[in-house]
C-alpha cells in the first residue's frame, strides 16, 4: 500500500538523512505519523497509540489542546513575525515566569533548551572571567560541544571523555569536567583539583535524560553551597522539569534557587519556544540591555506563536487542577507497575516523580548513572516494542522516561497497566524478560 509507514519511511530515507530529523527519533520500528489528539497519536496506516512519549515532554496538556491552539489562532490573526522592539506577548510572558519561577527576575526567550543553555555558560564565562564548567554523567544540555558529552556512555567511557559528535572542538570539551551526580565528595575534589577556573555547574536538578534519579537529600542543597562559597554560578536546567513538575519548576519543589534557569519543553505543550531566566544583574549582562556585553540575539526569539501558546499553556497550569491530576495518574502508574512486577517475579525497579514513570530491568537503588548500567537493555527495548505492537506508545530507546499528560484518562491508564501485564508475562514465558 502507498501510505504504510515502511514504504514512506524508505521515502522519506531518499530526501532526508536517515529519514528523520532528530537522531533519536529514529527507532525500531519505523513510524511515520499523520495525526495527533489528546493522548493518541496516529500513524499513516491508521494504527492509534497511547501516547506516553509526549514528544520527549513538551506536550504537557495533551496533543492540540483547544486552549492553546485557539490562542495561537488568535495571535496569528494580529501578528506574524516583526522582528523590532518587543511585542504585548512577549512582556506578559516574561511577566507570568517572573511571577511562578523562583530564581526569575528577568527573563531571555529563544527557541531551544540547547539554545538557551548555550547561553547560559557564555554568560557564566562571562560574569566570572573563568573558562570550565562542571557536568554531571548521563545529564543532556543540548548539541553544543560544551555539554554534548558524557551522556549515555558505555561502561568503558566512564571517567574520560564521551563525545556525543565528531566534529567537536576540543578547545571546548577540554574546559568540561564530568562529575557524579549525587556525589557532593565528586564535585568537591573537582573543584578543589580547579582552583579559580570552574564558572558554572550545570544540571538537570532531576536527571530525567536517563529515566528518572532522583537527588539524594542535602545534595542540591550542598551544590548550593559549594558554588556559593567558590564563585561558581549554579545553572539548573529545568528544560523537563519546569512547568510539568511545578509552576515554579523543581526549584519550587526542593527549596534551593540557583543563579540561572533554562526552561523549554512544557512551557507551550508542543509550540517552539526556550527561555533562560535569572537574577537581575546577572541577565542584564546580555547586550539586549544597553549596558550588556554578552551577545544575545535570534531572528526567531520571543516569536508571537510559542508566545501566545505559552501564556494559554502557563494559564491552564494556572487554573486547573493539572499537575493535581497528572501527580494522581503517575502514582497510579507507579504503584500499578511496580505491583506486577512484584507479583509476577520480575526483576525491576519502577522509578518516576509526578508525571514521568519508568520501568528499569534492574534492582535497585538508582542514585547516578553508573547505577543504570545494570539496566538490561534489550529487555527495556524488547518490553516496549512488545507495548507499541498493542497500542502503547513507549519510545523504544534505553532509559528514556515516559510522561503522562492532562489529556490522559484513568480508564487509559487501567488499560496500560493490563496491556503491561500482558507483555511482562509474555517476556517472562518466553525467557526474554524475568
Amino acid at each position: 500500500m502507498a501510505d504504510c509507514n515502511q514504504t514512506l519511511f524508505l521515502g522519506a530515507s531518499e530526501v532526508i538523512p536517515g529519514g528523520v530529523n532528530t537522531s533519536l527519533r529514529r527507532i525500531v520500528p519505523p513510524l511515520v505519523f499523520a495525526r495527533a489528539q489528546g493522548a493518541i497519536i496516529t500513524d499513516v496506516e491508521g494504527r492509534e497509540y497511547l501516547d506516553y512519549h509526549a514528544a520527549f515532554g513538551p506536550v504537557l496538556l495533551g496533543h492540540n489542546f483547544e486552549a492553546v491552539n485557539q490562542r495561537v489562532r488568535d495571535a496569528m490573526q494580529r501578528l506574524d513575525l516583526v522582528g523590532v522592539g518587543v511585542t504585548d506577548l512577549e512582556i506578559a510572558l516574561a511577566r507570568k515566569i517572573c511571577a511562578h519561577v523562583p530564581s526569575a527576575e528577568k527573563v531571555l526567550f529563544c527557541n531551544s533548551g540547547s539554545e538557551a543553555t548555550y547561553q547560559a555558560i557564555r554568560l557564566a564565562r562571562a560574569v566570572t572571567g573563568r573558562k570550565k564548567i562542571i557536568k554531571f554523567q548521563g545529564c543532556y544540555h543540548g548539541w553544543h560541544d560544551a555539554v554534548a558529552l558524557n551522556v549515555i556512555s558505555p561502561a568503558e567511557k566512564l571517567g574520560r571523555q564521551d563525545l556525543l559528535s565528531a566534529g567537536s572542538l576540543p578547545e571546548v570539551t577540554n574546559a568540561t569536567i564530568v562529575c557524579r551526580f549525587n556525589d557532593l565528595d565528586d564535585v568537591e575534589r573537582a573543584i578543589r583539583e580547579n582552583p579559580g577556573e570552574i564558572a558554572a555547574i550545570i544540571l538537570e536538578p532531576i536527571p530525567h535524560n536517563i529515566g528518572c534519579v532522583l537527588p539524594k537529600p542535602g545534595f542540591l542543597e550542598g551544590l548550593r553551597e559549594l558554588t556559593r562559597w567558590h564563585g561558581i554560578l549554579l545553572i539548573f536546567d529545568e528544560v523537563v522539569t519546569g512547568f510539568r513538575h511545578h509552576l515554579g519548576g523543581y526549584q519550587k519543589i526542593c527549596g534551593v534557587i540557583p543563579d540561572l534557569t533554562t526552561l523549554g519543553k512544557s512551557m507551550a505543550n508542543g509550540y517552539p519556544i526556550a527561555a533562560l531566566c535569572g537574577r537581575r544583574e546577572l541577565m542584564d549582562r546580555f547586550n539586549t540591555h544597553p549596558e550588556g556585553d554578552v551577545f544575545f540575539a535570534g531572528t526567531y526569539n520571543g516569536h508571537p506563536i510559542g508566545c501566545a501558546a505559552a501564556l494559554a499553556t502557563l494559564e491552564v497550569l494556572e487554573t486547573q487542577p493539572v499537575h493535581e491530576h497528572i501527580f494522581r495518574l503517575g502514582e497510579r502508574m507507579r504503584s500499578g507497575l511496580q505491583e506486577i512486577v512484584e507479583r509476577l517475579g520480575i526483576r525491576a525497579t519502577v522509578a518516576g516523580f509526578g508525571s514521568i514513570f519508568v520501568l528499569y530491568f534492574m534492582e535497585g537503588p538508582i542514585e547516578s548513572y553508573e547505577d543504570l548500567l545494570r539496566n538490561d537493555s534489550e529487555r527495556f527495548l524488547a518490553y516496549r516494542r512488545k507495548l507499541i505492537e498493542r497500542g502503547i506508545f513507549e519510545l523504544p530507546l534505553n532509559l528514556k522516561r515516559n510522561h503522562i499528560s492532562f489529556s490522559h484518562t484513568e480508564a487509559q491508564i487501567e488499560h496500560s497497566l493490563q496491556v503491561a501485564e500482558d507483555v511482562l508475562r509474555e517476556l517472562s514465558v518466553s525467557g526474554s524478560g524475568a
